[in-house]
C-alpha cells in the first residue's frame, strides 16, 4: 500500500517567483512562502514565529504562478513534501524540506498596476475565465 505524503501551507510570498526551463523544455517555477504562528508563552508574551517553504510548481501551473503571484501574495499551496541535500559553499551539508505543488490558489485580491489579479474576481459567473 501507497504512503501518504501530503503538505497544504496557507502563508505569504517573500519574494517574486522564479520561473526557468528544465533541460528538456519544461517550464517550473520556485517560490518561497511565509506561514506565520501567533502563540502565548506561558507568561502571557504574544510571540509570532515564522516558518518559511520553498515551492516548485511544474508545467501549466508553472506559467500560472509566474504571471500571477508576486511578492506578498497570499497563496494556498497544496503538494507532496520532497527533501534535498547539497554540500554548501562553506563545506558544510545542508538539507532542505520543500513541497511540490500540485495546487496553487491565490487567496488575496491585491491591486497590481492598477488592475486587479485574476484572482480579484468578484462575480461568481466570471470564475470559468480564471486560467487555473
Amino acid at each position: 500500500m501507497a504512503g501518504i505524503c501530503k503538505a497544504i501551507i496557507i502563508g505569504n510570498l517573500g519574494a517574486d517567483p522564479e520561473m526557468r526551463y528544465s533541460a528538456a523544455g519544461r517550464p517550473f517555477t520556485r517560490f518561497r512562502v511565509a506561514c506565520n504562528r501567533v502563540s502565548t508563552a506561558p507568561d502571557g508574551e504574544r510571540r509570532e514565529e515564522t516558518e518559511w517553504f520553498g515551492v516548485t510548481a511544474f508545467g501549466k501551473t508553472a506559467e500560472i504562478c509566474s504571471q500571477y503571484l508576486h511578492k506578498g501574495s497570499r497563496v494556498y499551496v497544496e503538494g507532496r513534501l520532497s527533501s534535498r541535500s547539497w554540500d554548501a559553499a562553506d563545506g558544510q551539508k545542508r538539507f532542505s524540506l520543500d513541497i511540490t505543488a500540485n495546487d496553487v490558489q491565490i487567496l488575496d485580491a491585491r491591486q497590481r498596476d492598477g488592475e486587479f489579479d485574476a484572482a480579484s474576481v468578484d462575480d461568481a459567473s466570471d470564475l470559468d475565465a480564471i486560467p487555473f
